[in-house]
């Protein structure tokens, strides 16, 4: 096994929770959670992860992992096709179903920054680095999602 290979694997390893939950908070479903997963560690294995420290690698993960959600989610197939768990009652791998089950009813760009910033505990800044916005615009939409689901909780 190369050096590269045994980095990639390391890598995958240590991180397949945080790709995974990204992934699954992003779109709300366990089979594309599971290709995004497919397809971030061939990216892992592909190219040259940063070296330079440990945060910079999360982010660089959590990055790829949200770019590949939204090529999912722009692709031919996924505009005309339903999900399979749309018509399937599979319980949610999530402990707080409930607020996952509010969360799923905020847009993708509101649900990305609630997860990071409280599950991934990633600033405002670095949550702009990551979506590449800028630190307003994400201020803006954590502002907005928190309200909204503020409504969606009292109803």
């Amino acid at each position: 096994m190369t050096e590269h290979n045994s980095r990639a694997e390391d890598i995958v390893r240590k991180y397949a929770d945080l790709i995974y939950r990204a992934a699954y908070q992003n779109l709300q479903s366990r089979a594309d959670a599971e290709d995004i997963f497919s397809e971030v560690c061939l990216v892992v294995l592909t190219k040259n992860p940063p070296e330079d420290s440990e945060e910079h690698l999360r982010k660089w993960l959590i990055t790829v992992t949200l770019n590949k959600c939204r090529n999912l989610r722009k692709s031919w197939w996924r505009t005309r096709v339903d999900s399979i768990e749309e018509h399937l009652d599979i319980p949610s791998p999530e402990e707080n179903r409930e607020v996952m089950e509010e969360l799923k009813q905020l847009p993708v760009n509101y649900r990305n920054v609630i997860y990071l910033y409280y599950y991934e505990e990633y600033t405002i800044a670095e949550i702009g680095e990551i979506l590449g916005k800028s630190p307003n615009t994400v201020s803006t939409w954590l502002r907005r999602a928190r309200k909204k689901l503020k409504d969606i909780l009292e109803e």
